[in-house]
């Protein structure tokens, strides 16, 4: 009778061992997803800033070997991303496949003049910034004007603002709900065993020797759970770039790693900061409130 009885205790617990990765896992999940999201969302706003156009075009009658030290000058500068020199020629057949007719024929010369394009660094693809280069350049007697979108600059930048702070206000509060999620998963663990931790404390045993087996459980819950959690998220990674290779241009791998740290770190301190709080409840808790 008693070995049944112990069979069943057992099977108790690893049912509920078993609740609690499961439910952890699930959390850690969604949060990882949401740490993905953000650093995607900070490379594809990158992305999108530095191809944002910005050309240089040269004064009438400039040598080409002036317009190539610029363009030398100009791959050299911290704002500038990378650099490209293109010929009257090349601008011209540009705007002829654009325009979908021979617009050369028709005038009988080309009117462009050579240019620079620049793709400038994400952190100074903002009007204030481009204000400043636009001035400095023009400096130059050899360039005639600087040619950007004022308007999409400003529209790229006022969206991505707006949804920093959106990624912001939600991943606040999903942390918030996760932690609470968790911390309650592990009080119920917790507090089938309040009779347990009532019975060590009436044969003498010290709140640091009886926190000890639940800190150290609440640990491995919690970095077993952050893997399972870790592995999900590889998985969601590996498929969504076999579906959508043009997403490998704006992966960093040092960012995936580090998010799955922190996705472990995470699932660690709040197991352990979950159990830590649990247990000191009932470690101060009076007979008749076990009960309850």
């Amino acid at each position: 009778m008693a070995r049944k009885s112990d069979k069943v205790s057992k099977r108790k617990l690893k049912s509920s061992y078993f609740t609690t990765i499961v439910s952890i896992s699930l959390v850690l999940f969604l949060m990882g997803l949401l740490g993905l999201l953000i650093l995607n969302s900070k490379k594809l706003s990158d992305h999108v800033k530095e191809n944002i156009g910005f050309s240089i075009v040269m004064k009438p009658g400039v040598k080409e070997a002036r317009t190539l030290e610029l363009k030398k000058n100009l791959d050299a500068a911290e704002f500038v991303r990378y650099a490209e020199y293109v010929t009257p020629e090349e601008a011209a057949k540009e705007l002829q496949a654009d325009l979908g007719e021979d617009f050369l024929g028709f005038l009988g010369f080309n009117p462009l003049l050579p240019s620079i394009d620049l793709r400038l660094s994400a952190s100074y693809a903002n009007i204030d910034s481009l204000q400043v280069i636009e001035k400095q350049l023009l400096t130059n007697p050899d360039i005639k004007e600087v040619y950007y979108q004022k308007s999409l600059v400003e529209l790229v930048n006022q969206n991505i603002r707006r949804l920093g702070i959106i990624l912001l206000i939600f991943s606040t509060l999903l942390l918030i709900i996760s932690v609470a999620l968790i911390s309650n998963t592990i009080r119920l663990a917790v507090y089938s065993k309040r009779f347990i931790i009532r019975t060590m404390q009436l044969v003498g045993a010290t709140r640091g020797f009886i926190r000890l087996p639940f800190l150290l459980t609440g640990i491995m819950h919690g970095l077993i759970s952050a893997l399972i959690a870790s592995a999900m998220l590889a998985v969601i990674i590996y498929f969504s770039m076999q579906q959508m290779p043009e997403l490998l241009t704006l992966q960093d791998y040092n960012l995936f790693l580090s998010l799955f740290g922190f996705v472990i770190l995470l699932g660690v301190f709040i197991t352990w900061l979950s159990n830590l709080s649990a247990v000191n409840k009932y470690l101060k808790a009076k007979p008749d409130k076990l009960y309850q």
